[in-house]
């Protein structure tokens, strides 16, 4: 073998981009991993910003226990069940049909046993459609990943700050600051080589981001993580300029939907106190 026939290490290769695919999928992300690509994720929670999000070319839309704190009201993940997130999740299911739709595993639905993870993301997928769930938590759960991957269910890993486990943490809180990266690396490369096909990281210092993109072979997605990742999520009520107050500093608004319904609300009540709404082209 010549040395121009030797195989290169990983990483090295000059790979043309992939072809967007009609239905995103786990390998479509991987081809983007291996060919220096990104790609974007956002959270959805109803059929109609599933569509809108889908047809402006998301390619993953999460169903993100968020939905607790971001739609029911609540002040954490913790509380929503996995019976609220498979009603959640069917909608958005209904409303996509090109992104890859993954879908969070609730706080008590997972943590047991491998069984129960497995159970657990068998009605996500059987009742509500999704491709893929995502599982909170560092290497102590790659045999929950080994044994989820084997059972046919793709899995997103999620390290670095895990909101179901906020109380241990003592709260929202940057993690793998100093001596405490190397931990999130070992976490992120231990449920990497159990079978995840990606790793998604919250709340890390940039630099440890890019040390975990660079150790794992699959892809990787940031949130408040930096720009070295592969892909990058948010929340899309954050996106959108829905939030009211003060906004985490890894958020950025690409819109300010608030106002935008704010308006229309008004609009619409002053309207109707005055009788010009409904009017005669509105009336049968």
């Amino acid at each position: 073998m010549t040395s121009a026939e030797q195989p290169k290490p990983y990483g090295t290769e000059q790979s043309k981009a992939p072809v967007p695919p009609r239905r995103v999928r786990t390998s479509y992300l991987q081809q983007l991993k291996d060919t220096g690509g990104r790609f974007a994720m956002l959270t959805a929670y109803d059929q109609h910003t599933a569509q809108i999000f889908d047809e402006a070319g998301i390619e993953t839309l999460l169903i993100g226990d968020s939905a607790a704190n971001n739609v029911m009201g609540h002040e954490t993940t913790l509380p929503i069940t996995l019976d609220e997130m498979i009603v959640f999740a069917k909608s958005v299911s209904a409303g996509a049909k090109r992104a890859l739709i993954v879908c969070d595993l609730p706080f008590g639905s997972y943590e047991v046993s491998p069984a129960q993870a497995i159970e657990s993301s068998v009605r996500l997928m059987k009742e509500a459609g999704v491709q893929a769930v995502k599982m909170e938590g560092g290497a102590h759960y790659a045999d929950h990943v080994r044994a989820m991957t084997a059972a046919g269910i793709p899995v997103m890993a999620h390290v670095g700050f895990t909101p179901q486990s906020e109380h241990a943490l003592g709260g929202y809180k940057v993690q793998g600051r100093g001596d405490a990266a190397q931990a999130v690396i070992d976490d992120a490369t231990a449920l990497a080589d159990a079978g995840a096909f990606c790793v998604l990281m919250e709340m890390v210092p940039a630099d440890v981001a890019a040390a975990v993109d660079a150790a794992v072979r699959v892809p990787t997605i940031g949130i408040g993580a930096g720009n070295a990742t592969t892909g990058q999520v948010l929340v899309w009520q954050d996106m959108a300029g829905m939030r009211g107050g003060k906004a985490p500093r890894f958020v950025k608004a690409f819109a300010d939907v608030r106002s935008v319904l704010s308006t229309a609300a008004r609009e619409y009540a002053d309207e109707v106190r005055s009788g010009t709404f409904p009017g005669p082209e509105h009336s049968f």
